[in-house]
């Protein structure tokens, strides 16, 4: 019997001046799910389970970008992505261009587990989606008032927005003198985190790993980023679980996630030292950050922006929740 470990990230590249009350509603809301992944952990619920249900709570609550909340294409819809791997087999699932569903990491694990194939997107993604009887909403539920006045400042700035409710963020406003700090081309005060993740070992030693996403705040529709890609945004295997987070294009080239697990494979480093190589040598000038749990029950995480909104917790009764460098004990 091995120990378990589970950690969250809400996204990565923070607006230094972020409100006092936005960093308590996010460290509160990953509090909150890191609590319900510990609680199902210790009634034995399998760790390809233990995310998708963790992700799932996420997508549902629209203070991160996935699910309820996400971001706005360039024609106002939503265009949602998602994947979950289980690192027993190496199995996953992942969809893409979702507009109706309302948990897109559940019909990823329906690709995974219900269908012939591992990956659906857009209107067959839809389709699917409806003869597996999931629930699903329309636009009302998922485009909130926040969304729409960020895809307004997006386009205004003419960048891509990565999409955190603006309500309270007082600084969430296009400053020129703020042109010392920036994410996916734009100044880091009008940019926002992105992207949900959750990973885990379960006291059996699977690692299992899920990744969600609305994507980028007025990108162009039919644009897919590195969340629904297995080996960029999502991996797990039978060393490692890990989700990413940050400017998607650059975790794709790196292949980030599949790297932390191919240099503990190949380098034979530790988990946080395959997480800071992958960090620190495979980004070349973008921007990201990744969590990770290993089959030891280690858990890991690193990012080279500012800020990762992250938090974890270890059988051994470790719990932390974090923003900045400095971490926040729960």
């Amino acid at each position: 019997m091995g120990k378990w470990a589970i950690a969250v990230h809400g996204g990565a590249g923070v607006d230094p001046n972020l409100s006092t009350r936005c960093q308590e509603d996010a460290k509160r809301l990953l509090t909150r799910r890191l609590n319900l992944g510990i609680s199902t952990l210790r009634s034995n619920l399998t760790a390809i389970d233990v995310v998708e249900l963790v992700v799932r709570e996420l997508e549902t609550d629209p203070v991160f970008n996935a699910g309820r909340g996400s971001a706005l294409t360039v024609k106002g819809t939503v265009e949602m992505e998602a994947s979950i791997m289980d690192g027993v087999k190496r199995r996953y699932g992942a969809v893409s261009g979702l507009t109706t569903v309302k948990n897109p990491i559940s019909l990823a694990r329906l690709v995974m587990d219900k269908s012939p194939h591992s990956y659906l997107a857009f209107s067959g993604a839809e389709e699917f989606a409806r003869t597996q009887a999931v629930e699903l909403a329309d636009d009302a539920y998922f485009i909130t008032e926040d969304c729409m006045e960020q895809l307004k400042l997006a386009k205004k700035a003419n960048a891509n927005l990565f999409g955190l409710p603006t309500v309270g963020r007082e600084t969430c406003k296009m400053k020129a003198e703020d042109n010392s700090l920036w994410m996916n081309g734009q100044p880091i005060s009008v940019y926002a985190p992105e992207t949900v993740g959750c990973v885990v070992v379960d006291c059996q030693g699977r690692c299992a790993a899920a990744t969600s996403t609305g994507g980028l705040m007025n990108k162009m529709v039919g644009r897919v980023g590195d969340s629904p890609i297995i080996g960029a945004g999502t991996y797990a295997c039978e060393l490692c679980g890990v989700s990413c987070t940050g400017e998607g294009e650059a975790i794709l080239r790196a292949t980030l996630a599949r790297e932390v697990a191919a240099v503990m494979e190949y380098k034979g480093l530790s988990l946080q030292e395959a997480v800071d190589y992958a960090i620190k040598e495979r980004l070349d000038e973008g921007k990201a950050g990744l969590i990770a749990v290993s089959n030891k029950g280690e858990v890991a995480c690193g990012f080279n922006c500012v800020g990762m909104f992250r938090g974890y917790a270890t059988e051994d009764g470790t719990m932390e929740v974090a923003i900045w460098d400095e971490i926040f004990v729960v």
